[in-house]
């Protein structure tokens, strides 16, 4: 089943909102870790939450990169809001996309910290992240010092062919309906990282719940 077009609207795949089994977990996770990338199993959105806070060092800079997951676990709110860390979205936010476009860039691009979400897990231990711009992947691949993914059970596939489909028939026509309601535009697949290996071992930890987070 593809994601079908009725006027401007995608219908979403719902094949992709089955969440993984623990077996499947449990290989993704390993191949994770194989790959350099620590993976922490957890089994719900709080658990989640709690460890996030955990992991993250009180008055490090952070950004808490724009995520249904995040803003679900009421993660986005206590990093921008709280005063607890230094946020660098509050700051992206308030700087004129216009004229200040390269601040902008800079800013995401080289975070201490930043954290997320992705869109595809693979089985084999393979990370895929969507973006229209590309403004979270570079701080994802090798910009951010410290990465930390918050990731649920549904987005875990087979292969790197399922991951695409998944993106491409579920996460996207999501995506670009929020975009419409909020800022009347649509949205594109402009880019597409694929994350096989992490060079720097410690540097990315994925957190993976078992339960139905984000897109």
């Amino acid at each position: 089943m593809l994601a079908v077009k009725t006027d401007t609207t995608l219908i979403p795949n719902k094949e992709f909102t089955r969440l993984a089994t623990d077996e499947q977990i449990a290989r993704a996770a390993q191949a994770l870790e194989a790959n350099n990338i620590h993976t922490i199993v957890v089994e719900s959105g709080e658990e989640a939450r709690k460890l996030v806070f955990e992991l993250l060092p009180q008055g490090v800079e952070v950004l808490a990169n724009q995520s249904k997951t995040l803003e679900k676990l009421g993660i986005t709110a206590e990093i921008d809001k709280s005063g607890r860390y230094n946020a660098i979205r509050p700051k992206v936010l308030a700087l004129d996309r216009k004229t200040q476009a390269d601040e902008i860039r800079v800013l995401r691009s080289s975070p201490t910290y930043i954290i997320g979400s992705v869109h595809a897990v693979t089985e084999e231990g393979q990370v895929l992240t969507a973006s229209y711009g590309g403004s979270q992947l570079g701080a994802y691949a090798y910009g951010a010092a410290k990465v930390i993914w918050v990731i649920g059970a549904q987005k875990i596939v087979k292969d790197l062919n399922e991951g695409f489909r998944r993106i491409k028939e579920y996460s996207y026509p999501l995506e670009d309906e929020r975009l419409r309601a909020s800022l009347g535009v649509p949205t594109k697949i402009g880019k597409v990282l694929v994350t096989n290996l992490e060079a720097m071992p410690g540097r990315v930890t994925a957190i993976i719940v078992k339960e139905e987070l984000g897109y």
